[in-house]
Formats: structure tokens, C-alpha cells, sequence
């Protein structure tokens, strides 16, 4: 028997807040805590990265003029626990349309007395192929999940 391995880069913060807030922040007002001026994909600036707020929805940024350019779309939105995204971005930061390549993004929150652990682990790297641990090690590193967790927390600490 073959055991299947899976490629995946997880982070946790632990943020002094309800598990509804830290969701809410997370997934409604990603555009306030998102650092849109180093992460867009789109020709021109990102102004707002939008989930759409159910399964199913889209997960995208939109430019001043209002082009919209897709990142991915919601697979499970069920608040306050978990928030799954399916990441359609290429190994180039390109959006990819095809669901057999796109990795997934999961972040759950889960009540600590009065902080609530948020966990994300962004998985499945092996369907992008030869450039699957690539595109893995380039979100582990300084920039990617962890860093940005941690602009998440210091949004969601300063926002009411």
C-alpha cells in the first residue's frame, strides 16, 4: 500500500478575541487587514480583496477602476468556526480557473477562554506538480502566512 503524502504550510496566532469577531474580521473585512500593496495579482493596484460571504462565493481583488481579478472562491463558510478557500493561483500568481490545480486554504477558529486560536493550513500543493513545493516553500516563507497572520492580528487588535 502507497501512502500518500501531502504537501501543506500551516500557522496559528492566537488573538484576544471572540471567535465571531476573529472570524468576522478574517473573512468580511479581509480588504482592511490585507496588505494589498505588496499582494495582488491583478496589472493594476488592489484597492479591496473581497469574500463573498458563502459557499460558493468569490474570493477576489478589485482594482480603483473597478476590474475585478479572481484569486479563488469560498468552499465552506460557516461562521464562527471554519473558512475554506479553494486557491486558484498559479506556481506565476496567475489565476487558473481549472478547480484540478487549485490548492485549498483552511482557517479555523477555535474559542480559548477569552482569545480564540486561529489555524491556517494551506494544502494540496502536489496538484500543481514539479512546482508544487515551490509555490508551498514561497508561502511559508517571510512575506507569506505567517506574516500575514500576524498583520491579521495586529488589524483585528486595533479595529472595534
Amino acid at each position: 500500500m502507497t501512502e500518500q503524502t501531502t504537501l501543506s504550510a500551516q500557522t496559528t496566532v492566537t488573538v484576544r478575541a471572540t471567535a465571531e469577531r476573529a472570524f468576522d474580521v478574517f473573512a468580511n473585512r479581509f480588504g482592511g487587514w490585507w496588505p494589498m500593496e505588496s499582494h495582488h495579482i491583478g496589472a493594476q493596484d488592489a484597492v479591496d480583496v473581497v469574500i463573498e460571504p458563502r459557499a460558493g462565493g468569490r474570493w477576489y481583488e478589485r482594482a480603483a477602476d473597478g476590474t475585478e481579478c479572481e484569486w479563488g472562491f469560498v468552499t465552506a463558510y460557516e461562521p464562527p468556526n471554519r473558512l475554506v478557500l479553494a486557491w486558484h493561483l498559479s506556481p506565476d500568481f496567475d489565476f487558473d480557473p481549472d478547480p484540478a490545480h487549485a490548492t485549498e486554504v483552511e482557517v479555523t477558529f477555535e474559542r480559548d477562554g477569552e482569545h480564540t486560536v486561529v489555524t491556517l493550513e494551506h494544502r494540496g500543493f502536489e496538484v500543481l506538480g514539479k512546482r508544487g513545493l515551490e509555490v508551498r516553500d514561497s508561502v511559508s516563507s517571510p512575506g507569506g502566512w505567517v506574516d500575514l497572520l500576524n498583520t491579521y492580528s495586529v488589524y483585528l487588535a486595533r479595529s472595534h
